[in-house]
């Protein structure tokens, strides 16, 4: 497994991040097995938020063997400080530890969010204060929209952002590029989300492992063109889909690509080729 440093937080994250969405609704011996194959491939970084239904409830008992020597990284959607610090200390219950290694504000893309989470009783003072208290190690957030990562950044010195880095989206308009640029320049850690999107769902089209978006599926050499051009945009670790096959999918394939080196010339048409007539996924 290849590895980077997370940024200003100086943790040495597995290239392949895992999704805790991914266990929701399983049973502790499914979810036990899913957390072994990834600790045993070399993934350290573990992704969760309590909106992802009962995932946190599950991956804590499963993870719990392996805490030391792993990064969790939570998540909240309220925008309080008080609905906050209560969601955050019932989700370091559930993960069954004393602190997270990051904790972030999530899907902060609406503007009244950001301006909820700024303002006096907002959530960032739950997160400043629980990073005083050692509850958390490292401030984070993620979004969808570019402008509102930039917005972000520039209100706070947060040590992390999650936001889409998706091949067909920075190819076509370059979406991402400037949350990167700004991103590296004050040292965060940098998480891609939507590595395997290829495009939107259409109108009755049954959703492709609970996904919200149709992934690449059935084309295993689209798959890891779209993950080698992703790995090179920037120091990056890249967040799985929500679904254990995506897992498999994505450490069969680091495995495969050595060193998940950038695409050639001839590589970047045969991407182009490929997703010709395709509708990206995110555009703003």
């Amino acid at each position: 497994m290849l590895y980077r440093t997370l940024g200003k937080t100086g943790i040495k994250a597995s290239a392949i991040a895992f999704g805790g969405i991914m266990v929701k609704n399983l049973q502790p011996n499914e979810a036990d097995a899913i957390v072994k194959n990834a600790i045993d491939n070399g993934i350290n970084y573990f992704d969760i938020a309590p909106s992802y239904e009962n995932a946190q409830y599950v991956l804590g008992p499963a993870i719990k063997p392996y805490r030391k020597d792993v990064f969790i990284a939570c998540k909240t959607k309220e925008r309080s400080a008080v609905k906050a610090e209560t969601e955050l200390n019932e989700s370091l219950k559930a993960l069954n530890t004393d602190y997270f290694d990051l904790y972030q504000l999530h899907a902060i893309d609406d503007s009244q969010d950001l301006e909820k989470v700024f303002a006096k009783g907002g959530a960032m003072e739950a997160l400043v204060k629980a990073k005083e208290q050692g509850k958390i190690k490292h401030i984070g957030f993620t979004c969808h929209r570019e402008r509102s990562a930039l917005y972000l950044m520039s209100q706070y010195d947060f040590d992390t952002v999650m936001h889409p880095f998706n091949f067909l989206s920075m190819i076509r308009t370059g979406k991402g590029e400037l949350v990167l640029k700004m991103a590296q320049q004050k040292n965060m850690g940098i998480l891609s989300i939507k590595t395997l999107a290829l495009r939107p769902l259409q109108d009755g089209e049954e959703k492709v492992k609970g996904l919200w978006y149709y992934p690449i599926v059935n084309d295993i050499e689209l798959s890891a063109l779209a993950m080698r051009y992703t790995y090179n945009r920037g120091n990056l670790i890249m967040v799985t889909p929500g679904h254990s096959s995506y897992l498999d999918q994505m450490i069969k394939l680091e495995k495969e690509n050595p060193g998940l080196t950038d695409l050639t010339e001839a590589e970047l048409q045969i991407v182009l080729n490929k997703t010709l007539d395709i509708e990206q996924v995110f555009r703003d």
